[in-house]
């Protein structure tokens, strides 16, 4: 893209819209998971109801068996506690196995589509979100949802089903004594509900700083060659630590605020058991430890495990709360991506076959934003016939690169219509039409893999002639010979182990085995010398004549030979026709030829007086050594 849409990208693209029914979506996402998702809350039901059967079952232990002295019911009551155990433990570890599949299968599935949705944006959906956000979205997010489902499915389950039973279970012991629960959950939860209503939003604003902070690391790894040869390393150090402090300040703001909910936690449990103590001791020494006459001692002992048993349960539930607080901003950023509508589709009946490369521009105007009140690219007519060369030349922020990206479909013509063999763009299927449109962008990206892989990208099923072929064109073929592996050598992550040059060779090779109708080229011959340029252009002349050849550049000598040159500036075609046509008409294309001829001119001056000084250096050479064996043969003689 080039610089003249940086007025519009970065600020004008639209947000993303704030997602709708964020729960419904994410459910999508199980899938295959669902089973598990359904058994590890049925198990943890099943362990919870165990482990308040428990209580009960010990009251009649200490009632009928140890206060009444009979061996046959300790022994009875006891084995029932045995096998009660047994079962919740046996359900508890089924449960965790069920949780641990179905929350860590989910977060796989959330992470496919949010890869899967990202790879079917158009260049307008990318640039409502920035690289490090849909990076955070699909890491750091996706393991919160993780963690929160885990803990949904699981304690989510087990902490009511907990507290709900042992309020029953307490309330059959003593009504009196089960209503002290009623006072305490209404207190908790109005306490809760205060702590999510400050805290949402500053997890909010640290997930999005969390959004910088990747774009940063992102931006100086990218640039890491540039901060060094600047000695920037300390600026970048700062920056990033300005960034870091700002994730840390939100984070012990909002655990401040979280802080509050342990202590309090921790005084409603002492206050409950307190108050569940004080009034069961009372009733028991009212009735004399008289089952018939009110409450036991061993009433009292469930009584006390049924509350420990509630306000842990409420403890868990406060923790989840803490969990979904957190989430549920991950939640709604993912959501987001997932329902972030391309801007780019296919039609409802799409033709299947591109006819031709001959190209039409009927009163085209585009925007990156319908919000932008100055187009980037207004009201551009051009004609464009099959199988010929098209060159653009223009100054920086000229939109030349918006241009030709509206060819293959990247972003959609705000106005106006776009035709591609006598039809227009948006009624092609997506795919056929782009593999018919080759375009090397101004940014060269390779990818991990051999050089053959890199090139298969064009066309998969390609030959190793094909592929040689196509590099030899590219003029390619040369120096990935002085490869030890040639075809097989490995390219690094961004083909860092490549020099720029050869890049965009490599690029233009990988273009051509698409065998495409049009072939857009994007300044992609800037890092190759012009010799290497003027062959490139000759064997895409020979090889390729059909294709129409759309060629960004900022040297006229690879354009002077095209068949139509465009003139572009503020995003209007100011100037066309041949060379020669232009150098009669256009001031600008004048200007510009006469500058680079200068400039050419002197370069080969330079190059002149560099050979005859090399020449002169070459000549004395001898001399000078004849010189110096004279002067040591003598020292020698004496």
């Amino acid at each position: 893209m080039t610089t003249s849409t940086l007025a519009n990208t970065p600020g004008a693209a639209d947000a993303p819209a704030k997602p709708t029914h964020v729960i419904r979506t994410l459910l999508h996402s199980l899938r295959e998971y669902k089973k598990e998702s359904l058994l590890a809350p049925l198990a943890v039901g099943v362990e919870a109801i165990m482990e308040i059967i428990i209580p009960t079952v010990m009251a009649s232990l200490i009632d009928q068996g140890i206060t009444g002295g009979s061996m046959p019911a300790v022994w009875k009551f006891g084995l029932i506690l045995f096998l009660c155990a047994l079962l919740s433990f046996a359900a508890g570890t089924l449960a965790g196995r069920f949780a641990a599949v179905a929350s860590a299968g989910f977060a796989k599935n959330l992470r496919h589509d949010v890869f899967a949705k990202v790879q079917g944006f158009s260049f307008t959906n990318i640039d409502r979100f920035s690289t490090g956000s849909i990076i955070t979205r699909s890491t750091t997010d996706v393991t919160n949802l993780q963690n929160s489902y885990q803990m949904i499915i699981r304690v989510g389950v087990r902490a009511p089903v907990m507290m709900i039973a042992a309020w029953i279970c307490s309330f059959r012991i003593s009504k009196p004594i089960s209503l002290v629960f009623l006072v305490i959950v209404p207190i908790l939860g109005i306490a809760l509900i205060a702590l999510a209503a400050f805290v949402h939003p500053v997890f909010e604003r640290v997930f999005h700083t969390y959004d910088k902070l990747n774009n940063d690391v992102d931006e100086n790894l990218q640039g890491i060659r540039v901060v060094k040869s600047y000695n920037r390393e300390d600026h970048e150090i700062k920056k990033f630590g300005r960034i870091s402090q700002a994730i840390y300040r939100d984070f012990v703001k909002a655990e401040r605020v979280m802080s509050f909910n342990m202590p309090l936690m921790d005084a409603c449990i002492y206050i409950a058991l307190l108050a569940v103590s004080w009034l069961g001791a009372k009733q028991i020494v009212a009735s004399g430890n008289n089952a018939a006459l009110g409450m036991t001692t061993g009433d009292l002992t469930a009584l006390v495990t049924y509350a420990l048993q509630i306000l842990m349960a409420l403890m868990m539930i406060s923790m989840i709360f803490v969990m979904i607080i957190i989430s549920q901003a991950s939640a709604e950023r993912i959501c987001q991506v997932l329902q972030e509508r391309s801007t780019v589709t296919d039609p409802e009946h799409p033709i299947a076959q591109v006819p031709d490369g001959s190209i039409e521009f009927d009163h085209v105007t585009f925007r990156y934003s319908r919000s932008s009140e100055k187009p980037v690219l207004d009201d551009i007519n051009l004609d464009i016939p099959s199988g010929s060369v098209v060159g653009i030349i223009g100054g920086t922020g000229s939109s030349k690169s918006s241009l030709v990206q509206l060819i293959p479909r990247l972003y959609d013509v705000t106005e106006g219509s776009l035709k591609v063999g006598g039809h227009d763009v948006r009624e092609y299927d997506l795919q056929v039409l782009r593999d018919q449109v080759a375009m090397v962008l101004q940014k060269n990206v390779l990818f991990s893999g051999t050089i053959a892989d890199n090139l298969r990208w064009g066309n998969p099923d390609a030959t190793d002639e094909q592929i040689r072929h196509a590099a030899q064109i590219a003029q390619a073929d040369g120096f990935v010979q002085e490869f030890p592996d040639k075809y097989d050598t490995m390219i690094e992550q961004g083909g860092t182990n490549v020099s720029g040059g050869q890049r965009q060779r490599l690029c233009i090779a990988r273009a051509l085995l698409k065998n495409p109708k049009i072939l857009i080229l994007d300044d992609s011959t800037s890092a190759v010398d012009t010799k290497t340029d003027q062959l490139i252009r000759e064997g895409l002349r020979s090889e390729a004549p059909d294709v129409t050849k759309i060629i960004i550049a900022q040297r006229l000598s690879s354009v002077q030979d095209a068949d139509m040159i465009l003139v572009m500036a503020d995003g209007r075609i100011m100037d066309k026709g041949t060379h020669e046509q232009l150098l009669k008409t256009s001031d600008e294309y004048r200007a510009i030829y006469e500058l680079q001829t200068k400039n050419h001119g002197e370069a080969d001056a330079a190059d002149s007086t560099d050979s005859l000084a090399s020449a002169d250096s070459q000549a004395s050479a001898p001399a000078t050594d004849e010189a110096t064996a004279s002067t040591t043969q003598e020292g020698e003689a004496r």
